[in-house]
């Protein structure tokens, strides 16, 4: 393998929030968004998080944007990604924790142990 070539693969590998990529920790780059921003992103609820990823879609699709304002855009939009996905993790677990609670409570319905 060459140089270019293993540059290409270092690089191809290289995740953005230093979380893991075929099998290796890799680290964060840098990232135009602050804390404060980060942290008002975080706080969004899925609806509004949504909307706003579709506004960065958009604005990415439209084209016109310099080579910076295309990679804030993409953060922005990787933020707001990773946002909804937590809030629909969240409410999946406690759809399937109601679900079982349910399979449960139907497992003893009619017996002798639920009217005890």
């Amino acid at each position: 393998m060459n140089k270019e070539t293993s540059d290409k693969t270092a690089a191809d590998n290289t995740a953005v929030d230093g979380t893991e990529v075929d099998g290796t920790t890799q680290p964060a780059i840098a990232s135009s968004l602050s804390d404060k921003e980060r942290e008002a992103i975080a706080k969004l609820p899925y609806e509004q998080a949504r909307d706003q990823l579709i506004q960065a879609v958009q604005a990415l699709e439209a084209g016109g944007l310099d080579l910076d304002a295309s990679m804030r855009q993409w953060e922005i939009g990787e933020a707001l990604s990773k946002r909804a996905q937590k809030l629909l993790d969240q409410v999946r677990a406690k759809l399937d924790d109601a679900q079982a609670a349910q399979s449960s409570a139907g497992a003893s319905a009619g017996t002798q142990s639920n009217l005890e």
